[in-house]
């Protein structure tokens, strides 16, 4: 048994542990999970994820674990932008709050599949057309700076969105959550629930934000076994995220002017790699790109908290 397929059971025990401990102890079925017990879930899953970073670097050395560690929170900080559009959705269709829990965790797993058939997607397509990479960087660059020049007024619609009015023209929809049922017969007709549609529009919401993410991914490192952990180790964080921020979102003004720069940063790296490898080694990149990640996203944060923006966002209740 070689070192990846050490890395990929430990990697696969470790998620299938951690599921059930958080999924099946520290939560409990149609109740609303407080900001206390949502906090002691981050920190659960936030050691989980350095634990196998601690692991990585046991394993592979230093630079496949800071390439891990970078891309982890890269996506993490991308991910509270998932918090604030799944905080818009749930308030747009009046979900009853005690199924807030059931509905994200259905919602995350879908997206969990989604990335894997889109990361073996991208992996694949990269290995075959290399020029994609440089495509990717360019994406990137624009992504960043449509993110760093957004402005409120280019706030996520749910009802008004293109999936939204597909899935409303394919299924039939009824205008409420039916009970905590995904669908219900009325007339002898089958009609689905606010409870179904919501977890079909956090699938495609996250997916959409995969278009930013796993690219930025590829741009810190093109090793799979990097790619796939980060993201899953990031989204599997998502429910208990969304239970901290839903109430705090607009604390954090200026996170997304803090990300667009690191992706702005990702993308001219990965156009520009080939002649930076003259200058600057792999190993050197990927310590470069930690470091550019941890001050944009703790000066943001700082920022943020100390240059607070009054009532924008405002605060939505839910």
């Amino acid at each position: 048994m070689n070192k990846t397929q050490v890395i990929y059971i430990v990697f696969g025990a470790l998620i299938m542990l951690s599921l059930f401990i958080d999924f099946g102890l520290f939560s409990k079925k149609n109740t609303l999970i407080s900001p206390q017990k949502a906090l002691l879930q981050i920190l659960f899953w936030v050691a989980t994820a350095f634990g196998f970073f601690i692991f990585m670097w046991i394993e592979e050395g230093d630079h496949y674990a800071l390439a891990f560690l970078s891309a982890y929170l890269m996506e993490w900080s991308l991910s509270v932008d998932n918090i604030f559009v799944f905080i818009i959705i749930f308030s747009a269709f009046n979900i009853n709050e005690k199924y807030y829990g059931r509905v994200l965790l259905i919602g995350i797993l879908t997206a969990i599949l989604l990335r894997i058939i889109f990361i073996t997607l991208g992996i694949a397509l990269v290995r075959e057309f290399e020029w994609l990479f440089y495509v990717f960087g360019l994406f990137l660059i624009y992504s960043g700076y449509k993110i760093f020049s957004a402005t409120e007024d280019e706030e996520f619609k749910p009802k008004e969105s293109r999936i939204y009015k597909l899935i409303k023209k394919v299924l039939p929809l009824v205008n409420h959550d039916g009970n905590g049922k995904y669908h219900i017969k009325e007339n002898g007709k089958i009609y689905f629930t606010n409870l179904f549609l919501v977890i079909l529009l956090l699938g495609a919401v996250d997916l959409v934000f995969a278009i930013d993410s796993i690219p930025a991914v590829f741009g810190i490192s093109r090793d799979k076994q990097v790619i796939y952990t980060s993201n899953i180790f990031a989204v599997l964080g998502l429910r208990s995220l969304f239970f901290l921020l839903r109430h705090a979102v607009s604390k954090f003004d200026y996170l997304q002017q803090g990300i667009a720069i690191v992706l702005i940063f990702i993308g001219v790296k990965m156009v520009f790699e080939r002649w930076l490898l003259e200058f600057i080694n792999k190993e050197l990149q990927v310590v470069l790109s930690f470091i550019v990640i941890i001050l944009c996203l703790s000066g943001s944060i700082i920022y943020s908290i100390k240059y607070q923006k009054k009532g924008v966002p405002k605060d939505i209740k839910i």
